[in-house]
């Protein structure tokens, strides 16, 4: 998914311009890091202090100059509008997170008031549309045959949580002045891997695993069953 964000960003800023980012739920921290360290000026928000505290302390490693140049909020991505001005970033970053909120509209919303024009909105969802392939994989038949006609279904954390449709996002995004401009599936082939399951460690296994996931989130039919949706819209 990092390739395909950076493909966006390099397609829409010249390079090497200094981007202002907003993720959204950063977890971690992981892709806040990674831009930061590409040489953006990111802020991460989360609520949830566990992370945050990841997220600090993998920031402490870090050079100076890339410590100065991300910082981190406590706070929930509904309340954008509480701690930023409209039109404060130039992307903003929201992977993981619909999936955990009922009612997406008013979050969204808020991520695309958030966004300057011409600014990028990145999310990452749960393919509602492909809810019976994790499970019919797995040869779990009752489970594949209750993956249709729904948008819930129960994670690997054992969450009851949401799913999202590529159509009704897409009529979301131009909803809220940004409509979508690229959408990629994410976890086609390797979305049964056991949780925790590593990369090859050998580097062309690695490379080629990494590439056929690549390739397959970009063509039809494959990214239509994909895991995950990776949704890239840009304001008017």
């Amino acid at each position: 998914m990092a390739r395909q964000l950076d493909e966006q960003i390099v397609g829409r800023y010249p390079v090497g311009q200094r981007l202002r980012v907003l993720d959204v739920g950063m977890g971690q921290g992981t892709q806040a890091l990674r831009l930061a360290r590409l040489g953006h000026q990111v802020t991460g928000l989360e609520r949830d202090a566990t992370m945050i505290a990841a997220a600090r302390e993998a920031l402490c490693g870090e050079p100076e100059g890339i410590r100065e140049r991300m910082r981190i909020i406590e706070g929930d991505g509904r309340d954008t509008g509480v701690h930023f001005l409209p039109g404060s970033f130039d992307v903003v970053l929201c992977h993981g997170v619909l999936m955990y909120v009922e009612e997406p509209d008013a979050l969204l919303a808020g991520l695309a008031r958030m966004l300057a024009p011409g600014g990028l909105l990145s999310l990452l969802v749960r393919n509602a549309d492909a809810l019976a392939m994790r499970p019919g994989l797995s040869g779990d038949w009752a489970g594949a045959l209750g993956g249709f006609d729904t948008v819930s279904y129960r994670n690997r954390l054992g969450l009851d949580v949401r799913a999202d449709r590529l159509a009704t996002l897409t009529d979301a995004l131009a909803g809220i002045g940004a409509p979508l401009q690229a959408w990629y599936g994410v976890r086609v082939f390797t979305d049964t891997a056991p949780d925790g399951s590593r990369l090859p460690e050998d580097p062309r296994e690695r490379e080629s695993l990494l590439s056929a996931e690549e390739r397959a989130g970009r063509t039809d039919p494959y990214r239509q069953v994909a895991a995950l949706l990776h949704l890239c819209g840009v304001r008017g």
